[in-house]
Parts: structure tokens; C-alpha cells; sequence
């Protein structure tokens, strides 16, 4: 029954069924912080059994979201499509414009019907209000695994869904 010390975004050895753990940091957007509270809660430490929450870096801002994605360190980026000022949709699409191998990202969307909307942003998963814990922890499970098929796709047009 041995463990190894390991920095985020490194395997761990564990006990158990598991072979090993991936350990991430997220960073989480929203000026609501009961957003950024039910989102923390829904994921939990442990999303699902090979994947291991950290640390949550939390940011009410863009300016901060791209200053901190920028210092680097992130495996994961969850970002509320309904922020106030800059919303998560075009603070996505200009990370993934802007930022050299930027992490994955999930978007919050205001209702399923705008994943067309995440689409355009260039979301690599999307989840919508009403936040759904199980879909929340797939998703952050999913992309931290790096990417999957298993992660709920943006859909293509507004007549889509």
C-alpha cells in the first residue's frame, strides 16, 4: 500500500482497483459565486475514480482568467457562459485563439438550446443550467482524461436539439 507524491497534472500510484489517479487543477469562472459554489460541490474532489481534483483556482473576471491562464498551470478550464461583462463563451473562443495549447474547457450554458452557441466558441464540452452534478463530473472527468467521446459536444446550430 504505497503512494507517490505527485504535482498536478501527474498519474499517482494508488491502492485499490485503480492504477492510478489523474491528478488536475481547474480553473473555475463566474462572477456568481453561488455558480462557482455549485459547480465546486457538483464536481466534488473525486469527479470519478481515476480523476482527482487538486486544486480550484477560482476567477470572477476575464482579465483574471486570461492573466492567470496565461502564468500557465491549468489542466482544465471551467468557464459560466452566463458571466456578466465578458461571458464564458467569448472569453473561451479568445483563449483558444489566443493561448498556445490551451487547456481544454467546459462551458456553462444559460440553456441547453445554446450549445450551438459553445460550439462557436470553441468549448471543447458544455453543460447547461440547470447545472446536473452527474453531467458536470462526466464532463470534467472526460476532458481531464483528455478528451473523450463520452463529453457532451456543443450541437451544431441554433434548429439543432
Amino acid at each position: 500500500m504505497s503512494a507517490s507524491s505527485a504535482t498536478p497534472g501527474s498519474t499517482v500510484a494508488t491502492t485499490g482497483p485503480t492504477a492510478a489517479a489523474r491528478q488536475v487543477t481547474v480553473l473555475l469562472h463566474s462572477d456568481d459565486i453561488t455558480v462557482r459554489d455549485t459547480v465546486r460541490a457538483a464536481v466534488g474532489r473525486r469527479p470519478a475514480r481515476d480523476v482527482e481534483v487538486v486544486s480550484w483556482h477560482e476567477c470572477a473576471t476575464a482579465p483574471a482568467v486570461v492573466e492567470a491562464v496565461d502564468a500557465g498551470g491549468f489542466d482544465l478550464l471551467i468557464l459560466d457562459g452566463e458571466a456578466a461583462k465578458t461571458g464564458g463563451m467569448g472569453l473561451c473562443r479568445q483563449l483558444k485563439s489566443e493561448v498556445y495549447r490551451c487547456p481544454p474547457v467546459l462551458v456553462l450554458t444559460g440553456r441547453p438550446q445554446d450549445g450551438w452557441l459553445a460550439t462557436w466558441s470553441l468549448a471543447d464540452a458544455v453543460v447547461p443550467h440547470p447545472l446536473d452534478p452527474i453531467a458536470l463530473a462526466d464532463a470534467v472527468a472526460a476532458l481531464a482524461r483528455g478528451g473523450s467521446d463520452d463529453v457532451a459536444r456543443p450541437v451544431d446550430g441554433p434548429d439543432a436539439g
